[in-house]
Formats: C-alpha cells, sequence, structure tokens
C-alpha cells in the first residue's frame, strides 16, 4: 500500500485589503470548513467541492493509504500574520514527520499566499516539504487560478495543477486530476518536463469569468492542449491585488520532454497575449448602476443583478462597504436586496431587539475604506437566523456554511442580509436563510466579483457591475503598487510599471 499525505492550506491576500488573515480566521474557517487535522479531515471535506476531497474520492479504488495531515482556510484578506502562517505550516509538517516514510505528497493550495515575513507563502511552503520528504518523493499540488505562481513553486513541486473554470466550480475536479498526475509520477521513475511562463500584464478580477470571453475560448484551448505527451496545462488569470515581484498571470505546461513542454507553454501564452485588449468591460459608478438596474427591472421578469466588486470579502474586502447600500436608498429602489453585509455587532443588535423592532444602527463602513462611511438609519428587523445552512449551488457545492448570527434588516424597499463571518455571496441560499426569497426582487447585488454568476446567473435577467469603494480595484492601476516586476502592465493595455526609489 502506498502512503500518501495529503493536506491543505489556503489563502488568497490582497496586500491592499485592511485585514489581516490571523491564525484564529483560520480556525474559524469562514466560508470554508475549520482547521481540521487528522482522520477529521475526510468528514470535514466529504460532498464538497474543495480540491482534497476530489482527491480523495479519486483514489478510492487505488491501493493507496491517505495520510491526513491538516486542512485550514481563511477568507481572503491581507497578510497571513506570521504567527498564523509558521503555526499552521509547523503542525502540517510535524504530521507528516510522524507518518514517514511516504511515497507521494498531495497538497490543496491556493497559490497566491502573501505572509507578513514571507511574499511567497506557498513557495516557501512546498520548500519545507521538499527538505523533509526528499527529492525522490512526488509532490503534486492543486492551485486556484487566481495563484500568482512563483519560480520557486515550479522548481519544489512535480507538478502544479490549476482550477479551470471561474466562478470555481471544478475545485473537486482538479483534485481528482491531481489524483491521476499522483498515479502517473508514482508510475515512473521520470518526471515530466516543466514549461512556466509569465504574461507581461494584469487581468482585472471582473474580466476572468471562465463563462464569458476571452476566457472561455483560452481555457478551452488549454484542456484540447492536454495529451499524452502534454500530461497537464494550466493558464493562471493570476490575482491582481498582491503587490511583489510574482504577482502576473502565468501558464504552467508539464511534458514527456522539454521541447514539447516549452512550445506548448509559447504558443498558449501566445493566444493570451493576443487577448489582452478583451479582457475588460463595462463599470457602473453606485447610483449610475442601481438606476440603470432600475430601468432594466421595469420589463424584466427575473432580477437584475448587480456585483459589488470592489468589496468582494473573496478577494479581501470585509463585506462592510455601504457604498451600494446607500445608492439603493437614495435611488429609491423596490423590491431590492444587497448581501452579505459583515457587521456582527448590528447582527448581535438585531438578536437582542426581536424580530419586528426599529432599530437605530450605524450600519457597515468599520473597515476605513476610504471614501466609504457607516450607513446611520433606523432599521426594521423582519428575520433572524444562526446562520447555519447548507449551500447547494455549484460554488460552495453543498457545503455547511456558518455565517454566525445573521438577520433580514429592512430600510425602506431595501432588504440587508447582515452577518457575523465573511463569506461572499455566491449562493441562493445565503438570501434565502434570513427570510429573502431572491427570485422575487427585482434587483439584488451581490458583494462578490464573479463567483455569485454560478448560482445566480441562471435567474438573473442581467448582471451590470459597479464600483463602490472597497480595496479590491476594479482596475488593478489605480492600486499603490511599490515592488512588481518592472514593466509589467497594471491593466490590460495600461502603462508600464516603474518603482519610484524609495527614500532611506
Amino acid at each position: 500500500m502506498l502512503r500518501i499525505a495529503v493536506g491543505g492550506f489556503l489563502h488568497e491576500t490582497n496586500t491592499f485589503a485592511p485585514s489581516p488573515a490571523t491564525y484564529e480566521d483560520f480556525a474559524r474557517g469562514g466560508g470554508a470548513p475549520p482547521l481540521t487535522e487528522g482522520e477529521a479531515i475526510f468528514s470535514a471535506v466529504a460532498d464538497s467541492n474543495i480540491g482534497l476531497c476530489g482527491f480523495i474520492d479519486a483514489v478510492e479504488a487505488r491501493a493507496w493509504t491517505l495520510i491526513p495531515t491538516l486542512w485550514t482556510a481563511a477568507s481572503p484578506s491581507a497578510h497571513v500574520t506570521e504567527d498564523a502562517f509558521e503555526r499552521i505550516a509547523r503542525r502540517l509538517l510535524a504530521s507528516m514527520r510522524e507518518a514517514m516514510p511516504l511515497d507521494g505528497v498531495y497538497l490543496d493550495l491556493h497559490g497566491a499566499m502573501v505572509a507578513e515575513h514571507l511574499d511567497d507563502g506557498e513557495g516557501e511552503l512546498i520548500r519545507r516539504v521538499r527538505a523533509l520528504v526528499g527529492d525522490a518523493v512526488p509532490i503534486v499540488v492543486s492551485l486556484d487560478l487566481h495563484g500568482n505562481v512563483t519560480p520557486a513553486m515550479v522548481e519544489q513541486a512535480d507538478m502544479l495543477i490549476a482550477y479551470r473554470t471561474y466562478p470555481h466550480v471544478d475545485m473537486a475536479e482538479t483534485g481528482a486530476r491531481c489524483a491521476a498526475a499522483m498515479a502517473m509520477l508514482l508510475a515512473s521513475d521520470k518526471r515530466p518536463a516543466k514549461a512556466f511562463r509569465q504574461l507581461d500584464f494584469l487581468i482585472p478580477i471582473a474580466w476572468q469569468c471562465t463563462a464569458e470571453e476571452p476566457c472561455r475560448s483560452l481555457y478551452a484551448q488549454v484542456a484540447a492542449m492536454k495529451s499524452e505527451s502534454l500530461p497537464s496545462v494550466s493558464f493562471l488569470t493570476g490575482f491582481p491585488a498582491a503587490d511583489f515581484a510574482d504577482c502576473a498571470p502565468s501558464v504552467i505546461v508539464y511534458g514527456r520532454d522539454q521541447a514539447s513542454a516549452d512550445a506548448a507553454a509559447d504558443e498558449l501564452t501566445a493566444l493570451i497575449a493576443a487577448q489582452e485588449s478583451a479582457f475588460s468591460g463595462r463599470v457602473f459608478e453606485p447610483e449610475e448602476g442601481v438606476r440603470e438596474a432600475m430601468r432594466l427591472a421595469e420589463s424584466a421578469a427575473r432580477p437584475v443583478v448587480i456585483a459589488d466588486t470592489q468589496d468582494n470579502p473573496g478577494a479581501g474586502g470585509n463585506s462592510d462597504t455601504m457604498g451600494m447600500l446607500k445608492a439603493l436608498v437614495v435611488c429609491r429602489a423596490r423590491r431590492a436586496a444587497i448581501g452579505n453585509v459583515f457587521d456582527p455587532a448590528a447582527a448581535r443588535a438585531a438578536h437582542e431587539a426581536g424580530v419586528g423592532a426599529v432599530v437605530r444602527l450605524a450600519l457597515g463602513g468599520h473597515s476605513g475604506v476610504s471614501g466609504d462611511s457607516p450607513l446611520e438609519a433606523a432599521f426594521t428587523i423582519e428575520a433572524l437566523s444562526d446562520g447555519r445552512f447548507v449551500a447547494p449551488g455549484p460554488y460552495y457545492g453543498g457545503g455547511r456554511l456558518d455565517m454566525g448570527p445573521s438577520a433580514c434588516l429592512r430600510i425602506d424597499e431595501v432588504r440587508i442580509v447582515v452577518v457575523s463571518r465573511k463569506a461572499q455571496m455566491a449562493d441562493l441560499t445565503m438570501y434565502r436563510s434570513v427570510g429573502i426569497e431572491p427570485l422575487e426582487q427585482a434587483i439584488l447585488v451581490n458583494k462578490s466579483s464573479v463567483h455569485f454568476r454560478a448560482d445566480f446567473a441562471p435567474i438573473a435577467e442581467m448582471i451590470l457591475v459597479c464600483a463602490a469603494p472597497g480595496p479590491m480595484a476594479v482596475d488593478p492601476a489605480v492600486l499603490p503598487w511599490r515592488r512588481l516586476r518592472p514593466g509589467l502592465r497594471t491593466s490590460p493595455l495600461g502603462r508600464p510599471f516603474s518603482p519610484v526609489p524609495q527614500l532611506v
């Protein structure tokens, strides 16, 4: 029986975000299972859209013994604290050390982790695993397609395999592809050749959706390129909010020989570069977007959905800015709902007052985001919830969520989902958990950039993108970059980055 260690440590780091990821954030888990160790991992990730779940399911028929180490994830935010990184990495490595000898290692990672003391969180973690298990043990890693891949990650792992969908409906499927890659590596003494390329422009998150062009065609090409001579091809659109030298889209190809891997990587990189101008779209100001949604809703049979993209908690936002809610109120929107607003104090006040009460609150706006402030008003409490439910939509994939004490608040004709824990609005059940039926609304405002499309696009009359204040800039060029690779364009067809000399 081959012994394969499995584990996961996931974080997407927005170095411009207001709040760091502490050890406690990983312990709670946010929109993912809490930090789990040992055999309990199997039940924690079971029947969910998680890379490790797909890997586990794919190896059931193989003569492998899986050694569960540690799995944890925290909501995207600013840097992972040094304390959190070191405590978690130390425990993951200790579990592997106790399980030695090992025949293989599978890691479920994100690819865009920046710690307080390390730019390249995944590269350092894989380096430590490699130092422990030795060069002969294959290491296979699944990555989010928003990973900012570094040379160290490519060097230390035998294979890095990325998701192919955004919204990420194939996380578990990617884990299964990693299991197939592991089987290939275990059956051969020869490792595949590696070809790694980084693009020279950043791709805005809002235009990375793989159901829309140009990503739809590009990812179809990624899938079509896989063959016996090219066992794995990945295109990572990257996470354009991490201020370090390797923040960039990338291509990773594994081939039976170096020439075929290089040729495929060059071909795919050229195809992506040729589409640079297509990574763009219409963005509305808050009141402009609400008025357009109201106009469309007059004749629509289904809800008009607005992405509050710059306060996306899936990209480092705190999910508490009030720009879009204020726009709904100012424009007197009817049959409108917005979620999720992360405000534990407001949720607690609602639970203390009870359904039917009217409470005066300073809602949201507590993150210190420039141009944002709380909405001070009287709110009617329409429903309360403990925040625990199953999210059956394609993104969360049946995962069990715990949003903490939650409430539906109403101001005028606008309803607000208020939660005590952060997770992006990417499942219809998040509205229903506090008594809001999304299909009955004329306008839905989701604090999400793209993941919501998996569950909401089928019920939406139209999807608009709005830019209210928030830390995840819809245009990366406006961020105060300092440490990018010189010459990298911070937006498609934008100006090359040139570092400003720092005064000592």
